[in-house]
C-alpha cells in the first residue's frame, strides 16, 4: 500500500525502488478512472492491430497497459515496453512472468534511444515528466517512428488557462485523493516532491504540440477534471 509520503520527503520525486514497490496502488488511488482509461485504450488498440503489428509503451512502468492489452486482444502482435527505471521493470517482469505474457522490456532513456517502427505508441502520464524544451523534439521522434496511419495514444495531467477554474479543478482532484485515503500531509508532501518534476501543459498546448509535429489529427478520448487521454493519428 502506498504510504511513501506519510513521512517528510528528503528528495524530489523519482521512480526508485520505494515508488516501484507501491506504484500500482499509487496509480489506482491517484489517477481518476485509471483502470477505465486503460481498458478504453486497449479496446481502441485491439481494433487497430493485427498479428504483424508492433505496439510500444513508453514509460511502461510496471507494464499495466501492455498486460491489459495482452489479456484483451485476440492478436499476437509484438509488444515492447520502454522505461528508464530498473526498479519499475523488475516489477513489470514479475507480473509478465506470472501471466505468461510475451512482452519485451527494454531499460533505456526514451529521449536517447532509437524507437523501432511501430503501429501504436502509448505514453500514459509520461510526457509531463519530460522537460518542456525537449518535448517537441520527442513528439517528432514518436511521429517519425510510427508507420503511416499509426496511433499515438497518451494521457496527461493538464492545467487550465483560467486561473480560478484551474484552482477549482485542483481542489476537486485533492478531494478525490482524500476520498482514496490520502491525508492532507501526504498530498502536500507529494505535491512538493513533484514540484518542477511534473510540468503539465494545457489541453490546447498538448494539441498544438501534436499537430506541429506532423500528426494529421488529434482527438480527446477521455477527460476528467485535469486528466485527459488523447488519440493522435499519423
Amino acid at each position: 500500500m502506498d504510504e511513501i509520503f506519510k513521512k517528510p520527503i528528503e528528495k524530489q520525486f523519482e521512480f526508485d525502488e520505494n515508488i516501484a514497490s507501491v506504484f500500482d496502488d499509487m496509480l489506482d488511488r491517484s489517477i481518476p478512472f485509471y483502470k477505465e482509461v486503460i481498458s478504453l485504450i486497449c479496446d481502441i488498440v485491439s481494433l487497430h492491430v493485427n498479428n504483424s503489428s508492433t505496439v510500444i509503451d513508453l514509460g511502461c512502468s510496471t507494464a499495466n497497459t501492455l498486460l491489459a492489452l495482452h489479456r484483451k486482444s485476440k492478436y499476437k502482435f509484438k509488444s515492447i515496453g520502454f522505461d528508464n527505471s530498473k526498479a519499475m521493470l523488475e516489477q513489470a517482469k514479475r507480473k509478465i512472468d506470472a501471466y505468461g505474457a510475451d512482452i519485451e522490456l527494454r531499460l533505456a532513456d526514451i529521449l536517447e534511444v532509437k524507437l523501432p517502427n511501430s503501429d501504436v505508441i502509448i505514453a500514459n502520464y509520461m510526457l509531463q515528466f519530460i522537460r518542456p524544451p525537449q518535448r517537441a523534439d520527442f513528439i517528432k521522434k514518436i511521429y517519425t517512428s510510427l508507420n503511416s496511419g499509426g496511433l499515438f495514444i497518451f494521457s496527461e495531467k493538464i492545467i487550465y488557462n483560467d486561473k480560478k477554474l484551474n484552482k477549482k479543478m485542483i481542489d476537486i482532484y485533492y478531494n478525490f485523493k482524500k476520498k482514496e485515503g490520502y491525508s492532507e500531509f501526504e498530498i502536500s508532501q507529494k505535491r512538493e516532491a513533484l514540484e518542477n518534476v511534473l510540468v503539465p501543459y494545457s489541453e490546447q498546448e498538448n494539441r498544438e504540440l501534436i499537430l506541429k509535429s506532423g500528426f494529421q489529427t488529434i482527438e480527446t478520448l477521455f477527460k476528467w477534471g485535469n486528466f485527459v487521454t488523447f488519440l493522435a493519428i499519423k
